[in-house]
């Protein structure tokens, strides 16, 4: 019931790959730790991930310069192969992640329920940043 006065945030790229490779770079824990943080001071050392219904996943960010860090992580309620995924963070709140193919190009749209801490522009900005790095990983083809 709480979730339903969460408010919501929409993020989304157009990344120049086909949505089979996308999905890897997305999901594959040696490509998670290549783009899941939010600018270059910023590393993932460890990724786990299994990628199903009742699944979990954890990405650790840091700081390059070990002043701080994170787990982020949650459990996921959705996975339907090269379209969808949805999870529940630890918290609560409830992010789904959908992967449209579009040509060769895949549109992938991230909608989340923003936190209590800090303003929904900032979460906006540091949610879009990572989608902006995954996108730079997987145009990269590294």
């Amino acid at each position: 019931m709480e979730n339903n006065t969460r408010t919501k945030v929409t993020i989304e790229s157009t990344i120049n790959a086909p949505v089979a490779k996308v999905w890897q770079y997305w999901n594959e824990p040696e490509h998670i730790k290549q783009w899941a943080f939010a600018s270059p001071e910023w590393h993932a050392p460890q990724a786990t991930n299994d990628l199903r219904e009742g699944g979990t996943f954890t990405t650790r960010m840091e700081a390059k310069d070990g002043s701080f860090g994170f787990d982020f992580g949650g459990e996921y309620t959705s996975v339907a192969e090269h379209k969808v995924i949805a999870y529940k963070m630890a918290d609560g709140r409830e992010v789904k992640t959908t992967f449209e193919q579009q040509g060769d190009k895949t549109h992938v749209v991230e909608v989340f329920d923003a936190e209590d801490q800090n303003p929904v522009e900032m979460q906006q900005a540091g949610w879009q940043a990572i989608l902006d790095n995954f996108k730079a990983h997987v145009e990269s083809g590294k």
